[in-house]
């Protein structure tokens, strides 16, 4: 499809949205599949000035009724899948990408080729909510304004910095794959096509992507959570293929392992970076080959540098810059993040504080500019580059009746990244089914937060000031994890 064709759809579903009352701060639900139609129709809601929300086909049920259910006017599908999605009863006006989906096709409304395509967003209007994970049990919208979506470096060609012209300038055929209601796909096919790429959908979704659609297709770039890169790197040693065609591989999510790293370097070139950021956000440092080659070890203990449109503040507990190159939280503040919490004012105050985000992650900057990750202050697990709270699992699991307590945290996963490991106190004789737990975590919590290993225990280590030690119960049961 060529870039006349791509505008022409933005045209069409901008013609059609308008038709059925889109327009500045209508709230705009996107339930699609990864296709150019579904582009078209994020970037026609951004055009007439709409409050997006791109709805991940992830979501639990509980989650998706969350977030259909914030000040959500219409819903925008491709298909009757899509609209089973929206769940039985759901009373939401469904316009569709298409015929076949039992509602009103917005490509289909005539288009004055002629009319001048108008930004209708107001500045401090929120031009689209990005949802976190999920994991605290129902996801949080983060709220981002237009005039912040406007300053995203990503949308800004003529204004990008060296390193992400150089980034860019490797996606001459990016491999679009994943969900357009991900932020971060979203942008960085924006990218791809802002800098004169070709964006590639590949054609069988359901095969497996890295590293044979990468070979297949050409693709000189693509971006991908880091267990799929550990997968990938496996794949490759089992199955070789020609990636030499790959010149740029971004990995998010998670830290990629120095052992790991190397690996990739020798299995795919010097053409990985790493991705820090976060959902409220979007990218906060990144790691390039070029800080790899220049600075050996210390650049693989590290998350790369902080971009050029972040600012980064490592404070204290009460919240006062610490000495360089000690460790601290981690503050960002930048144009492009967000304004608050959709309609949730306490979490809201909890992480803005005077224009700066904290990101409850603990780090330092080393001698080098270069970030490096010690630890998270909240007791959070990354799976699959997805954070999961160890808190609302415990208090899923402890209410299951034959479960006393429950104990959650984090463990190393070269497939997942981290796994979550759970320990069950029971309530009496009876041992808890850990089938039932995990249908009891997955009915709540959706499929990511359900733990991969679980032990049933009868007694739980104390610290010295009499709280449960959860390193101590990991060190004690690991090994008769089921």
């Amino acid at each position: 499809m060529s870039r006349r064709e791509l505008l022409d759809l933005v045209r069409a579903a901008v013609a059609g949205m308008r038709r059925a009352g889109v327009g500045a701060g209508t709230g705009v639900a996107v339930l699609t599949s990864v296709t150019p139609e579904a582009f078209a129709a994020y970037v026609a809601a951004f055009i007439l000035g709409a409050r997006v929300v791109g709805v991940s086909p992830g979501l639990s049920d509980r989650q998706r009724a969350h977030v259909l259910a914030a000040d959500i006017d219409v819903a925008v599908v491709d298909g009757p899948d899509q609209v089973a999605r929206l769940g039985p009863g759901n009373q939401l006006p469904v316009l569709s990408l298409g015929p076949g989906a039992g509602a009103v096709d917005v490509l289909a409304a005539e288009v004055d080729a002629t009319e001048p395509l108008l930004a209708g967003g107001r500045p401090d209007d929120v031009a689209r909510l990005v949802y976190t994970s999920g994991s605290t049990g129902l996801p949080k919208g983060c709220a981002q304004t237009y005039r912040a979506l406007s300053a995203r470096w990503c949308r800004q060609p003529d204004q990008w910095a060296a390193e992400d012209a150089t980034l860019m300038a490797a996606a001459e055929r990016y491999l679009l794959s994943g969900t357009l209601a991900s932020a971060v796909i979203l942008d960085y096919v924006l990218r791809c096509l802002l800098g004169g790429g070709t964006a590639v959908i590949p054609e069988d979704s359901t095969a497996p992507l890295f590293p044979h659609a990468i070979a297949r297709y050409r693709i000189t770039a693509a971006i991908l959570p880091v267990p799929r890169l550990y997968a990938m790197l496996d794949e490759l040693r089992q199955r070789p293929v020609d990636v030499s065609c790959l010149r740029a591989l971004v990995v998010s999510g998670s830290p990629v392992s120095p052992r790991r790293y190397q690996e990739a370097l020798t299995a795919l070139g010097p053409v990985l970076y790493q991705d820090y950021g976060q959902t409220e956000l979007g990218m906060i440092s990144l790691l390039s080959p070029e800080h790899v080659a220049a600075h050996g070890d210390a650049a693989l203990a590290s998350v790369g540098r902080p971009h050029p449109d972040v600012e980064v503040s490592i404070r204290a507990e009460d919240e006062t810059p610490v000495a360089d190159g000690e460790v601290g939280e981690i503050w960002v503040r930048c144009p492009h993040m967000m304004s608050g919490y959709w309609n949730d004012p306490e979490h809201t105050a909890e992480v803005l504080s005077g224009g700066w985000l904290r990101t409850r992650d603990l780090g330092r900057t080393d001698r080098h500019g270069l970030l490096q990750l010690r630890g998270r202050t909240r007791d959070v697990i990354i799976v699959n580059a997805q954070l999961c709270h160890a808190g609302p699992i415990e208090r899923v699991l402890a209410t299951h009746p034959d479960v006393d307590q429950a104990y959650v945290l984090g463990v190393p996963d070269e497939r997942t990244g981290e796994a979550i490991h759970a320990f069950v106190v029971p309530a009496g004789q009876t041992v808890p089914d850990p089938v039932a737990l995990a249908a009891l975590v997955r009915t709540e919590l959706g499929e990511i937060n359900v733990p991969s290993h679980l032990t049933v225990i009868r007694d739980v280590p104390q610290t010295a000031n009499g709280k449960p030690d959860k390193r101590a119960l990991l060190a004690r049961h690991g090994g008769a994890a089921r």
